[in-house]
């Protein structure tokens, strides 16, 4: 666990880390822990955070939070309760009225909650006020918190104090972000793991690995003169190359997780008229796209979102690539060979009822090396085109007859489209791999190097200071994951994506 411990004051946290300093001086093999003085100082600073913690609009009820340890008092001195005493108790809930105390005037009604620290959110004192929901009530009553004492928090501000006083580590802050952003229940499934520490407990159990054999290696460096057992070639080799072989999965884990959390783009392409529009509108369940029997309907790329099992899929259905005949083809055809090079998945639809031709063989030739599925429209008409043609002319494995008239196999095309983008579960093995987002996968890919490093020199017998020196800066690699040796300016920038109030 990062020592930021946010209990007491900011000159004995300061202590406690130049004590720590000098432990890891005298024994680097404790921990790859390096946390700088200005992060425990941001955690122990005197001043009390407020934002609205809810989304601007009009609803039944929004937020005004508080964090710090004047929250309570300038709770005190705005809300006046409409019946018991004037002093709060923690975790409990107050009805009553927030006032400005200037004035004298009340704002509004509201129910207010306080809790104490360190049970909350950032383990500090947190008071929620429970406001109506108007955008003008909400900024009345955090006008009146900040004219009390308070000042206005930045974006992520309050998971930055549950960061930086230990409550979470770095990579469960992330997972809140991605829990607010989900835009799916898979999406939201990898989130919540990842706020409960999976990626954290493989981080830690690498961790564990490597200072198992650093222990005894630093311990011969230190002490000569006593008679320390160095671990064995093969022992060091091993752990090496069980690190290596699982931060490699762990990479692997991050195309699969980036497509539940992100979504995926899936052109669907093909010559005019052969039912591109009425795919659209027949997996979306609702008429988007204009159907007509006029080739080239479509001049422009239509876009929609559609949740197929946990995954967002967007959709885009373009114009016809053929060579156009007006001005108006010609931008529709440009914007869809733009969007051919951007998709994830191409779906290639072909009329089956009309025998190939050379326009449908050019658009083959475009698509050709892409990931796609092929779909064999129109099966209610008799058949021009078999399956087996269809595939040897394309090069495409999975096809899927269809009917975008009557719906006849639109649920084997949906599995379809699913199966195409991932190879199932988020799985390797039978075992299911702990998403990691980029920053992560960059971190990970960066420990790649001191541990091929690290293996080829213990292979080849080189100093036993050398191989400690490598494994040392690979536990700072993976520090960083988790945050505890990540640099200011990164965990800057990770939590300025945050909305103001989270």
């Amino acid at each position: 666990m990062p020592y930021t411990s946010c209990e007491g004051s900011a000159q004995h946290a300061v202590a406690h880390i130049r004590r720590t300093e000098r432990l890891f001086a005298s024994s680097s093999h404790l921990s790859p822990l390096k946390v700088s003085v200005s992060m425990v100082l941001q955690c122990n600073d005197l001043d009390t955070i407020a934002a609205i913690a809810t989304p601007y609009g009009e609803s039944g009820i929004g937020i005004v939070r508080m964090s710090g340890p004047e929250a309570k008092r300038i709770a005190e001195r705005v809300f006046r309760p409409r019946s018991g005493p004037a002093t709060l108790t923690s975790h409990h809930i107050r009805y009553g009225d927030i006032v400005d105390p200037e004035e004298d005037k009340i704002i509004d009604e509201v129910l207010l909650a306080f809790m104490a620290a360190p049970k909350t959110y950032t383990r500090e004192d947190v008071v929620e006020i429970n406001c109506h929901g108007g955008v003008g009530i909400l900024q009345r009553v955090l006008e009146v918190v900040l004219r009390s004492g308070a000042r206005e928090a930045l974006p992520g501000e309050f998971t930055k104090r549950a960061f930086l006083s230990g409550r979470i580590d770095l990579s469960q802050a992330e997972a809140v972000l991605d829990i607010i952003q989900a835009k799916t229940d898979e999406g939201l499934r990898l989130a919540e793991e990842q706020l409960r520490g999976r990626l954290a407990q493989e981080v830690a159990r690498l961790h564990e690995g490597l200072v198992g054999v650093l222990v005894p290696i630093e311990a011969y460096i230190d002490f000569p003169e006593e008679d320390i057992e160095l671990p064995s070639t093969g022992r060091i080799v091993e752990v090496l190359q069980n690190t290596l072989a699982k931060i490699e999965v762990l990479i692997s884990a991050y195309a699969e997780g980036e497509i539940y959390r992100q979504g995926v783009k899936v052109a669907i392409v093909g010559k005019t008229n052969v039912g591109k529009s009425s795919l659209l509108n027949l997996v979306l369940e609702r008429e988007r796209a204009i159907v007509t029997a006029v080739p080239g309907t479509t001049t422009d790329v239509i876009e929609e979102a559609v949740n197929l099992s946990g995954i967002l899929i967007r959709l885009m259905d373009m114009a016809g690539l053929r060579e156009p005949r007006n001005e108006v083809e010609q931008e529709g055809v440009r914007l869809a060979r733009g969007k051919l090079s951007e998709a994830h998945l191409i779906i290639l639809v072909v009329d089956r009822s009309r025998p190939l031709e050379e326009e449908d063989r050019r658009i083959f030739r475009e698509v050709k090396g892409k990931r796609a599925i092929l779909v064999l429209n129109k099966i209610d008409l008799p058949p021009c085109i078999e399956a087996e043609e269809a595939q040897k002319a394309t090069g495409i494995k999975n096809v899927y007859p269809l009917s975008a008239l009557r719906g006849d196999g639109i649920e084997e095309l949906k599995r379809g489209i699913v199966g195409a983008i991932v190879t199932g579960r988020v799985q390797r093995g039978g075992e299911e791999l702990v998403p990691v987002n980029l920053r992560h996968k960059r971190v990970l890919e960066r420990t790649k190097g001191p541990l091929e490093e690290a293996l080829e020199g213990r292979r080849r017998g080189i100093p036993w200071d050398l191989t400690a020196f490598e494994i040392k800066q690979i536990l700072s690699v993976l520090g960083e994951i988790v945050g505890q040796t990540t640099p200011e300016e990164v965990l800057e920038m990770i939590f300025s994506r945050f909305c103001i109030g989270k």
